[in-house]
């Protein structure tokens, strides 16, 4: 039995919101949630800090139970910190760990963390294994294709990584070199997907920002599952639109009242997660994308980026 494939199998197609530090915190999720995501991760937590029960760190653990099926992820680079935040993750009672073998920044990467590992695949496996036997929750990872172009070891890894006991895996579709520039490349994650020795579902990540990329790429790739990342900040309709055209209806795009409506409940959240004025900032990346495609609203957004109150930005938005 595979808990992962069971949850899996309880959606049509099941549609991730991505793990993205300082936009996936409880807040943005639960307005994703509200519009259609199926599975949520918290924000990557630092296995060092987490064993040493910093308190932003534990913070970043909560979630509600409305979240579930929900996972709590969790990167480093050595197998006493990963294996002590993989049990003090599985105390907070998600539904999954997932060890983060992808991301490309620079100060996770020199640590030796994220996709660092992906130049040494014997340790990467070797971390695995050891949270996996830590903790009775099922394990998950997200990784990448390599390091780098001519270096793309994800088939392969990928069944190792089956082998030492993760549920799934999600691979998102570039190099550590290529960061978020340049176009995902599908072609391996497909090939994942249909490599016979591979049973566990496997979830393709990487510029799904449309329901109809979602749904060509289900068909074209044949995988379990999708991760939508970026595409969601500020956009939290986009599980909405792909869960309708998956029944074949039209995606429907928000009009400027029901942005407006979204946009300050979130910020409403926010100032309640996180306090006034740090909401007001928090929400500052994600104006753009709300309001994308808004004819003349450039002006609105720069005021919107030095207001410092609910009401400042409320009669900024409703204001035409």
């Amino acid at each position: 039995m595979n808990p992962i494939h069971d949850i899996l199998a309880k959606y049509e197609f099941p549609v991730y919101l991505a793990p993205m530090e300082e936009v996936t915190d409880p807040p943005f999720r639960h307005l994703c949630k509200e519009f259609g995501a199926d599975l949520l991760i918290s924000e990557f937590i630092s296995s060092d800090a987490l064993s040493r029960e910093v308190e932003k760190s534990i913070k970043k653990m909560h979630f509600e139970e409305g979240e579930r099926p929900f996972g709590i992820q969790i990167f480093g680079h050595d197998e006493e910190s990963l294996t002590a935040a993989a049990r003090i993750a599985e105390s907070a009672s998600p539904d999954f760990i997932d060890i983060n073998w992808g991301c490309p920044v620079r100060k996770v990467v020199t640590k030796g963390a994220g996709s660092a590992i992906l130049k040494d695949i014997p340790k990467m496996v070797r971390l695995t294994q050891a949270v996996v036997e830590a903790v009775k929750l099922p394990v998950t990872v997200k990784t990448r294709l390599g390091w780098e172009e001519g270096d793309k070891p994800i088939v392969e890894a990928a069944e190792m990584l089956q082998d030492v006991g993760i549920s799934a895996i999600t691979i998102h579709g570039r190099t550590r070199s290529q960061m978020y520039g340049g176009t995902a490349d599908w072609t391996l994650i497909g090939q994942v997907k249909n490599n016979p020795r591979m049973h566990i579902p496997i979830i393709g990540n990487g510029d799904i920002d449309s329901a109809e990329k979602a749904v060509e790429y289900k068909q074209r790739y044949g995988v379990d599952a999708i991760m939508v990342g970026r595409a969601a900040i500020g956009n939290p309709w986009i599980f909405k639109q792909i869960k309708d055209y998956l029944k074949g209806q039209a995606p429907m795009l928000p009009d400027y009242d029901e942005r407006v409506q979204v946009c300050l409940r979130h910020l409403k959240l926010e100032m309640e997660w996180k306090g006034e004025r740090s909401g007001i900032l928090e929400m500052r990346k994600h104006y753009a994308n709300y309001f994308k495609g808004i004819p003349h609203f450039k002006e609105k957004k720069i005021r919107l980026m030095s207001a410092l109150s609910y009401e400042e930005c409320q009669n900024i938005l409703i204001n035409h």
